[in-house]
Order: structure tokens, then sequence, then C-alpha cells
């Protein structure tokens, strides 16, 4: 007899909430005893945040996703919801000057594309409950990427300045005297999604492959669909890395120092 996903995961009920306190309290309390920051944001308060926040807005998805999915206008407005949070939340990361509406670019050039191709080839029905979930993904990929490529490329351009000089009085343009420098800081964006897709199977069974389980579909299917999220997942970081490197080599995304 089959059992179902409520069943064979979480449930939800009052031992769950209460468990999920305790483990946010506890990330709370290791951070502010070992005071992580970054100088920038102080972790501890970051995580109690994110943390309460995230409570909110899923509570709030719950109850609007059932609605969004039967009306397609609805449907893509709250896909477009997501890539505009994604793009404040990447740009406001990375800087804290206006420039952070940059961030906006790097998203869309690595998930748009690939969102766009699986509609068109019908893979993921424009007007279905797939839509949201492929697209977040992607979504929350390019997000990542850009994040991490933006910040170390800017990071870096501000630790090794004199270098950039140097390059420039050699010849270098601008934009290559950049590049020379941000490259290989914003190429490690890409590490955290290269070692999930080499471990897969091995160390982790990420969420694709066992919701679908959950769900019923095979394990070849399951497979399959968690080696096209890995792969997509990596097309698009790819190009969200290669976009806001050029964009930070080009003097579009900055970083406002303190003085």
């Amino acid at each position: 007899m089959a059992v179902s996903a409520s069943a064979t995961l979480l449930p939800v009920d009052r031992t769950l909430g209460v468990i999920l306190a305790a483990l946010l309290i506890a990330a709370v309390a290791v951070a502010a005893y070992a005071r992580l920051s970054d100088g920038r944001e102080d972790y501890a308060r970051a995580i109690a945040l994110a943390g309460l926040r995230a409570t909110a807005q899923l509570a709030a998805v719950s109850f609007v996703i059932g609605w969004v999915v039967h009306h397609q206008a609805a449907l893509i407005g709250f896909v477009v919801l997501m890539y505009t949070v994604a793009a404040r939340t990447a740009g406001r990361r990375i800087t804290r000057d206006p420039s952070w509406r940059w961030a906006a670019v790097p998203i869309a050039a690595g998930a748009l594309p690939v969102v766009v191709l699986l509609v068109i080839t019908g893979l993921v029905p424009a007007d279905g409950i797939a839509l949201v979930p492929v697209a977040g993904i992607l979504i929350g990929g390019a997000l990542t990427a850009t994040v991490l490529g933006g910040r170390r490329a800017l990071e870096e351009l501000h630790t090794r300045h004199g270098e950039v000089e140097a390059a420039l009085a050699l010849g270098f343009t601008d934009r290559d005297a950049r590049m020379e420098i941000a490259r290989p800081a914003a190429s490690t964006a890409l590490v955290p999604g290269l070692d999930q897709t080499r471990t897969v199977g091995l160390v982790t069974l990420p969420g694709a492959f066992v919701g679908m389980l959950l769900g019923g579909a095979s394990p070849v299917m399951a497979g399959a669909v968690q080696l096209f999220v890995l792969v997509a997942l990596l097309a698009v970081q790819a190009v969200a890395v290669a976009v806001v490197l050029e964009l930070v080599a080009r003097g579009r995304l900055t970083w406002q120092v303190d003085r």
C-alpha cells in the first residue's frame, strides 16, 4: 500500500515547531558566541531575522500558491516577483551603493533563457504548478552565484588595488586590469554548485530527487529530474558569474568604501 508523502516526511505538529525554534535559537547562540561577522553584518542577528522571515514568507506562500497555479497571469506574476526579490537581495548583498541594481542583469541572463527554453519545449507547462519550483530553483541558483561572484570580485579589487594600478601602468585598459585581478576570485562562486553535482547520490540526495520519490515517482524518473536540475544550475550559475564579473570589470557594479 502506498504511503503518503506527509506520512513519510515531517509531521506538521507542535513537536516540529519546538524543534525548529530550538534549532534557530542554537544557530543564533553559536553565531553570537563565536562573534561571526564580516564587518558589514552581524550574523547572529541575520540568522534570527532570516529564520523569522522564512517562517512568515513560507506561511504566506502556502496560502497563496494554491490560488496562483489556477490563474496563468498570477502564476507569471509570482515568478516575476521571485526574480525581483532575488535581484534586490543579490544587489544589496553585493554593495550598498546605487549600483546594486545591476545585479538584476546576471540573474536574468542566467535564469531567464533556461526558463524560456523549458516553457517553449513543453518540458515545463507555463500554466502548471511545476513552473514555480523550477523557476525558483534556477533564479535561486543565479542569485547565489551572483552574490558570491560579485562580492568576491569587489573584495579582491579592493584588497589588491595596487596591482590594478600596476596593470594600468603597464598599458592594460581599466576593464582588463580589473578582470585580471577579479576573475580568479569571482570564479570560486562556481565551487558550491560543482561540489553538489560531483557528490550527488554519494554525499547528498537533493530536494528534487527526494521530493519526487515522496510524490510516488520511480527512482529512475527522480534521478533524471535531479540530473536536469543540477546541469541546468551549472549553466545558470556559469552565465551569472560571467556576467557579474564583466559588470564589475567594467565598473558597473562598484563597492562604496565607508570613509
